[in-house]
């Protein structure tokens, strides 16, 4: 069944095309990504989809018996009224009938016919469990306070109102709806992040949204729609398979453009030796020559980020925290911590939403005093601050203002100097966009202003606050091969899975209450060692149920106690086991991309076969020394 269709629509924003005669179609079922550049028009076409703008031609059809229901990125309610009202405004039959039974309970009323006529449409409606359901996701999402007024919340919080009711309103259709949302996992922290994962690719709803984080793409969608050049392309698969066709694509355009070159040069020597008077018979050729000589001098835009910024030189001393204290009234965010920071680490920070991540940032940076202890900053040390705040200014400018503000010229890695507008190129502000007004920017244009003004300072020790917001797909593949080769230190606090496996080589994780634990790890490891604690003291028990009488028995008069190396040796052996098992199922993970090489795969393969033998041989020797111990 056809939900909707995009039939030859174009849109344009005064000079810039976004995209011309654009056609796709949504059936029942599909679960769609929408991938573009920022500024490209995806938040757009999605708007038109919604109805919420018009095209400039073409048509836009929705099956007459579906409902649209929209996740926007900002979204509008009522600041005076409680979370629970604002999410259940929506125009829907159940909820209809859900309000006018509690507005009958609070009236006092005694009407015996209106309420049998109310409890008559509530079971009719099978609206017992709106309650119910509504509180079941806001729990997920963190918002425990349904009475509470929207006007007291955070803007993250707010989001999550946003997404609660989108979630709600679908349920309430039935799966008879087209769920559109943009970036859905913005704001949230990574186990609201798994939890709607699982949500959204368990239900039967059809979808199509906005989203930079691939592992949720990939776990939710089933198709990948590609803005590129004002045209759409469709890719069925995961966002692998979406890779290995884009660059198949690209490679047979450069293909097509080196022939129509060739053409081009051989019919320009052919008009060159025309007499000016034309048969008809060399028009049609003259004309078609006008076509060839089009595409020939067609240059498509380099419209790439490049990241090669020089950083200034670390030295010896880089970052020192002692015994650092801080807490919020009773809520501890630090029990004193201690930690001096290495040359080079890549340090991750993750945490549930509100135990302090960001604040821990801001003391690491001597933006916030902590309560009590040292904060020791290298003498060389030059922050770079990519925070969740966004773009800073004071006044409205144009963007290459907006530079020229912190300067003329900028130093790049090669040593080379660069001018304000070369600089900008390099980030993918063409030269029209370069005198756009700062206020005119999409979110995504203004994240990558905000990143280039970071990298303004020669930063040699970044910290990155939700980075991956806003950013599109190709700005953060760019970004992470930078910061891959990057020398200096990183902290980085990120709901992106994807983007933390690849930048991080240990974590803290914020547990609560001021505990931080340091994680020899990256995220996924971290996951899989989480799920294994879980389930460890039901397998403990049934160990020491069945050793028990052994130990007795043979060994209680003759057990030899552990070393002190040992002892250490004992403590630390299940995090190496824990640790081998993590980067055994990221090997097994990618060994499953269609997209690696011979070469790789046989590297992965018998990496694989060593991390197997080594914890063969770990486990052995635990159970050794757990005997004894």
């Amino acid at each position: 069944m056809h939900y909707a269709s995009i039939e030859n629509i174009s849109k344009s924003f005064g000079v810039r095309n976004l995209f011309s005669n654009i056609t796709f179609h949504i059936s029942e079922g599909d679960k769609i990504a929408l991938i573009a550049r920022n500024g490209f028009g995806k938040s757009t076409l999605l708007n038109i989809l919604a109805q919420k703008e018009t095209a400039d031609s073409g048509n836009v059809w929705i099956h007459k018996d579906i409902q649209l229901v929209m996740l926007h990125q900002e979204h509008e309610f009522n600041d005076e009224i409680s979370v629970r009202d604002n999410i259940l405004s929506m125009n829907h039959p159940v909820v209809k009938v859900v309000k006018a039974y509690e507005e009958y309970l609070e009236s006092g009323l005694d009407d015996e016919n209106q309420l049998t006529s109310l409890l008559s449409d509530m079971d009719q409606y099978d609206a017992w469990n709106v309650d119910s359901e509504l509180h079941q996701i806001l729990s997920k999402l963190k918002l425990t306070d349904v009475h509470q007024k929207v006007a007291t919340l955070s803007g993250g919080q707010r989001k999550r109102v946003a997404l609660a009711q989108a979630l709600i309103e679908t349920q309430l259709y039935d799966g008879k709806c087209l769920l559109i949302m943009d970036e859905p996992t913005n704001h949230l922290d990574v186990e609201m992040i798994e939890w709607l994962e699982n949500q959204l690719s368990a239900q039967k709803i059809t979808l199509l949204m906005v989203t930079h984080d691939r592992y949720f793409l990939d776990e939710v969608c089933n198709e990948i729609l590609e803005l590129e050049d004002e045209k759409v392309y469709t890719h069925k698969g995961n966002y692998a398979y979406f890779l290995e066709q884009k660059a198949h694509r690209i490679e047979v355009n450069q293909s097509e453009l080196l022939k129509d070159k060739n053409i081009y040069r051989k019919e320009l020597e052919w008009m060159r030796k025309q007499p000016k008077a034309r048969t008809t018979k060399s028009k049609s050729r003259q004309d078609a020559f006008v076509e060839v000589e089009e595409r020939a001098k067609f240059k498509a835009i380099d419209l790439s980020v490049q990241l090669q910024v020089k950083m200034t030189r670390l030295g010896g001393k880089i970052l020192e925290m002692k015994k650092v204290y801080k807490s919020f009234g009773d809520k501890k965010i630090l029990n004193g911590f201690d930690y001096t920071f290495k040359r080079g680490e890549r340090i991750g920070i993750v945490g549930k939403n509100g135990v302090g991540k960001s604040t821990f940032l801001d003391i690491a940076m001597h933006r916030t005093e902590p309560d009590s202890g040292k904060i020791n900053h290298g003498d060389t040390v030059v922050f770079g601050h990519f925070s969740q705040d966004g773009l800073q200014y004071k006044e409205d400018k144009r963007v290459i203002e907006f530079v020229k503000d912190h300067a003329e010229y900028f130093m790049m890695a090669d040593g080379t100097k660069l001018g304000a507008s070369k600089f900008l190129e390099r980030f993918a502000f063409s030269s029209e966009q370069q005198y756009t007004y700062l206020s005119k920017l999409s979110g995504g244009e203004k994240r990558r202003l905000q990143l280039l003004s970071i990298l303004f300072k020669n930063p040699n020790f970044l910290v990155l606050d939700e980075p991956t917001n806003d950013l599109d797909l190709q700005t953060l593949q760019i970004l992470e091969e930078f910061l891959q080769d990057y020398q200096g230190c990183i902290l980085l606090v990120s709901h992106d899975r994807y983007f933390m496996d690849k930048l991080v080589d240990h974590l803290f994780v914020f547990e609560g209450d001021g505990v931080v634990t340091d994680f020899p790890g990256n995220y996924t490891q971290y996951r899989i060692a989480e799920i294994e604690k879980k389930s460890q003291p039901e397998v403990q028990q049934v160990v020491i149920e069945k050793e028990k009488p052994i130990v007795v028995a043979s060994t209680k008069s003759n057990q030899v106690k552990l070393s002190y190396k040992e002892q250490r040796e004992f403590e630390n052996i299940e995090n190496e086991i824990t640790t081998l098992q993590g980067e055994k199922a990221i090997l097994e993970m990618k060994m499953s991309n269609a997209g690696l090489s011979f070469e790789e795969l046989a590297i992965a393969s018998k990496r694989i076969g060593e991390i197997i033998a080594e914890i063969e041989s770990k486990e052995f020797r635990w159970l050794e020394l757990s005997e004894r111990a």
